[in-house]
């Protein structure tokens, strides 16, 4: 906790620096405007970050998020539409001279994690994912990214006489996925017609990431984040006395030796030379008391793919595993894979990624610009990179000085942002943006 408190004030102090100048190497590149707007915005920036982080909601549920960005947009002056794929929030600003349309997107759920940080604006709140009482967290930073489109927002509309074009601001519900049964997220919005009533020539997002210090931006043109896929596996057995297993068929035994075998579909039937596979099971439920032997377990988990190819064969061989070793402990395999649609792969348009590049230059410096590997990570911002040209940019969020290698990843409870990645966001968002509408090279 003292560790905690410390980054805290450390963040706080880098935080008040930042926002009180420019980054040094970036201040004679970055707009004038850019500059004088993440100062004037700052403040506010941070401000709504620590309440959105006090309050999270899970996907599909951002109620009270979702309202505060629409009465933000609404004092703006702009046209602002709710309730799109059930929480979303849209508007459009229209410049006061002709040019492109583009459309700039933040995503605003947290996840089901407990946060382990004692900050004075740590999230207490709690609700229920999967028939179970779970603590809510921004463990993901779309707090970060939430309020960061509200200053990108506000500091567009400042300037709207002399903006060329119209962008589209795009709050989306559901980014890790919508509730068992429902609908959400990025392809429901597009469902629902946010680009058929305003379409873009090209969309932009960006993401904060722990594997990256505050400063730094990371960036990588065509494919850059990995298809996701989720499965769910049902083992069945028969239940018994834990004290006579062999007058039941157990699933917890057949279960423990799936999820082993399953391990080989990566290690010993995948090319992983030509692309990077993961297969991963993130719960097993099964069983109520110790001495008793359960009907059945469930296995939920995630595949992460880059190659459609190798995607289908891990569907094929993840059942083939599921149905046969579970057979051959006498139990049977319901294997739904997948059971639900996932994500693509998130590319970014090679062409837009350079005209862009030297955007981000501007904003925090080429000494900063780091070139990313393949994340196994996946965004559903790739959907609206399938319909129009996109370029999703990484913004580092662990503190200068720590490792970002070893640092507590997105989705971990420990999950600690560098609020001066708040500066970081605002500043080069505005930059790839206003230089995009502008059209400078």
């Amino acid at each position: 906790m003292r560790t905690t408190l410390l980054a805290f004030s450390l963040a706080s102090a880098c935080l008040t620096c930042a926002f009180g100048a420019p980054l040094a190497h970036a201040a004679d590149m970055a707009r004038p405007e850019v500059r004088a707007q993440a100062e004037r915005l700052g403040p506010k920036v941070l401000a709504w970050r620590r309440d959105i982080h006090q309050h999270p909601e899970l996907g599909n549920r951002e109620v009270r998020t979702a309202k505060l960005v629409a009465d933000h947009l609404r004092a703006l002056g702009l046209d602002v539409k709710t309730g799109i794929a059930t929480t979303g929030v849209i508007a459009v600003l229209k410049g006061g001279k002709p040019g492109p349309r583009i459309a700039i997107r933040a995503d605003m759920d947290a996840l089901p994690v407990t946060e382990r940080h004692a900050l004075p604006f740590s999230s207490k709140v709690t609700s229920t994912f999967r028939g179970e009482t779970v603590g809510v967290m921004h463990a993901c930073g779309h707090d970060a990214h939430t309020a960061t489109l509200m200053g990108v927002a506000e500091a567009m509309v400042a300037m709207k006489a002399d903006l060329p074009g119209e962008v589209l601001f795009v709050f989306q519900p559901a980014e890790e996925g919508p509730p068992d049964g429902e609908e959400g997220g990025a392809e429901e919005m597009l469902k629902q017609g946010i680009f058929r009533d305003f379409k873009p020539e090209a969309v932009f997002g960006l993401h904060v990431f722990s594997t990256l210090n505050a400063g730094q931006i990371g960036y990588r043109a065509g494919p850059a984040m990995a298809a996701s896929d989720r499965f769910n596996i049902v083992i069945k057995g028969r239940q018994t006395h834990g004290s006579r297993p062999w007058g039941g068929v157990d699933p917890i035994v057949a279960a423990a030796d799936v999820i082993g075998t399953a391990q080989t579909i990566v290690s010993r039937r995948q090319n992983i030379a030509k692309q990077p596979v993961v297969v991963t099971f993130g719960a097993i439920k099964g069983g109520i008391r110790y001495n008793i032997i359960p009907d059945q377990v469930e296995m939920i988990g995630t595949i992460r793919t880059f190659d459609e190819g190798m995607r289908q064969a891990v569907f094929k061989d993840l059942q083939n595993v599921a149905e046969h070793v579970a057979a051959a402990h006498g139990a049977t395999a319901v294997a739904q894979i997948p059971d639900t649609k996932g994500n693509p792969v998130t590319v970014n348009d090679p062409a837009l990624t350079a005209k862009l590049l030297p955007s981000l230059e501007r904003a925090v410096g080429k000494e900063n610009l780091v070139e990313v590997g393949l994340n196994m990570g996946a965004e559903d911002f790739s959907f609206y990179a399938r319909e129009v040209p996109g370029f999703f940019f990484f913004v580092g969020a662990t503190p200068k000085g720590q490792d970002a290698g070893k640092a507590p990843s997105n989705h971990s409870p420990e999950f600690f942002l560098d609020e001066s990645a708040l500066d970081v966001s605002l500043r080069t968002m505005l930059q790839v943006t206003l230089d995009y509408l502008h059209g400078t090279p």
